[in-house]
């Protein structure tokens, strides 16, 4: 089941998408992402996706990601696997969605694309473990962690090279009955393709990664995961367009502009 919210005549809804057509719900996207039957919240209202402005699916308190998480990645960088995952945090200002402008900051002259899975929190999760994990995670979406690369590499920490605002576009839905372990996950940049993997090549799982994070922080309904890059990352320039695709969820794709 794919959700996603949007907007229309300037009021933000919550929809269930079957290809192009979307049938609206009376509820919040966590109270869908929680429910036990869909169903109760269909109404009658039906848009099609063309006539509609696709908005991020959630609004995240925070977007956790993971840095060197797949292990074609880390062969690419020759570096060694890590024993624990490395976490970062983009904030909420960061999040834009399918088909917005990606802005590049005029202090870098270098902001790359990092294609990755994103998992969606639906309830509180606060230590969890990670046999309970899935019982947390109301789906799955795409997200880009753009980084300014530059700032990466003269920062000791990654804040601002991660944290400029659009530098978190996710979307454009939700599939809330993807299996995880097993997508095939790729970019292209103005049609050519740059990162080709499958998230069988992580490595740690989202239920790891919803087990560690929660042992760090408290997860909110609606906070967003990242969990990793696939091999051959790259910069992007102004006036490109980044098309992100994991199999089973669809195409997240943004254009950079400047400032």
């Amino acid at each position: 089941m794919k959700l996603l919210r949007f907007r229309t005549d300037g009021v933000e809804k919550t929809g269930l998408l079957n290809e192009d057509e979307i049938t609206e719900l009376n509820c919040s996207m966590v109270d869908a992402l929680n429910a036990s039957d869909i169903n109760e919240f269909k109404t009658e209202n039906s848009y099609n996706l063309s006539d509609v402005d696709v908005l991020p699916p959630v609004s995240p308190s925070k977007v956790v990601c993971v840095g060197l998480n797949y292990k074609d990645h880390a062969r690419e960088l020759d570096m060694e696997l890590p024993e624990e995952p490395v976490i970062f945090i983009k904030p909420s200002t960061a999040v834009t969605g399918h088909l917005d402008d990606v802005r590049y900051p005029p202090c870098s002259t270098q902001v790359d694309y990092e294609a990755e899975l994103g998992i969606v929190i639906k309830k509180e999760a606060h230590n969890v473990d990670k046999g309970d994990a899935p019982d947390f995670i109301g789906g799955y979406t795409i997200l880009n962690d753009v980084t300014a690369r530059d700032k990466q590499r003269k920062d000791v920490q990654w804040t601002r090279a991660k944290g400029f605002d659009t530098f978190a576009p996710i979307g454009p839905c939700i599939e809330t009955e993807l299996n995880p372990v097993d997508q095939h996950i790729s970019l292209r940049l103005n049609n050519d393709l740059k990162q080709d993997s499958n998230t069988k090549n992580m490595i740690f799982n989202v239920y790891e990664l919803v087990e560690f994070i929660s042992h760090v922080m408290t997860l909110n309904p609606g906070d967003v995961i990242g969990t990793g890059t696939a091999p051959g990352v790259g910069p992007m320039q102004i006036g490109d367009t980044v098309e992100v695709e994991v199999e089973g969820i669809g195409v997240l794709k943004n254009f950079i502009k400047s400032v």
